[in-house]
């Protein structure tokens, strides 16, 4: 992944037999859901997971998923799935990557873009909010003159 990540996580899992197809491998729509688990332990890690998003006023839907498949999952099979936050000034961008966990070997690469929308208006917020940034110990403020 080629951009600095401020924050990441990482949770190891084992592939279940209800998102196998008849071959045991994978079905391409749950590596979804994986990249959702190392979303909220990324989230968590910084102390902003869904709940107190949604009690600073803020909802963040996802308006882009990205998925390339390398090589395929095996039922019983235990993977990694890293999750990387590398942009937040405007919209929240986390890449993924899901490796075996034994070999290291890449089984899918992606990335989610998410933006904040006031939970309120329903309007989208054209910068991150306030509250996101000091989670993550940065801050934007204008320089006084």
């Amino acid at each position: 992944m080629s951009e600095k990540p401020l924050v990441a996580a990482e949770v190891e899992l084992t592939v279940p037999f209800h998102d196998v197809d008849m071959l045991e491998i994978a079905w391409h729509g749950h590596f979804s859901r994986y990249f959702e688990i190392a979303r909220c332990a990324l989230l968590d890690k910084i102390d902003y997971g869904y709940m107190t998003m949604r009690r600073t006023g803020y909802v963040w839907p996802i308006i882009e998923l990205h998925q390339r498949f390398v090589k395929p999952a095996r039922f019983g099979q235990r993977i990694r799935v890293l999750a990387e936050l590398t942009e937040y000034e405007y919209r929240m961008k986390i890449k993924y990557r899901v490796c075996d966990s034994e070999t290291g070997a890449v089984l899918v690469k992606g990335h989610t873009l998410q933006v904040a929308v006031d939970a309120r208006s329903g309007e989208m917020c054209y910068a991150s909010p306030a509250v996101f940034l000091d989670k993550l110990g940065v801050n934007f403020e204008e320089p006084t003159q």
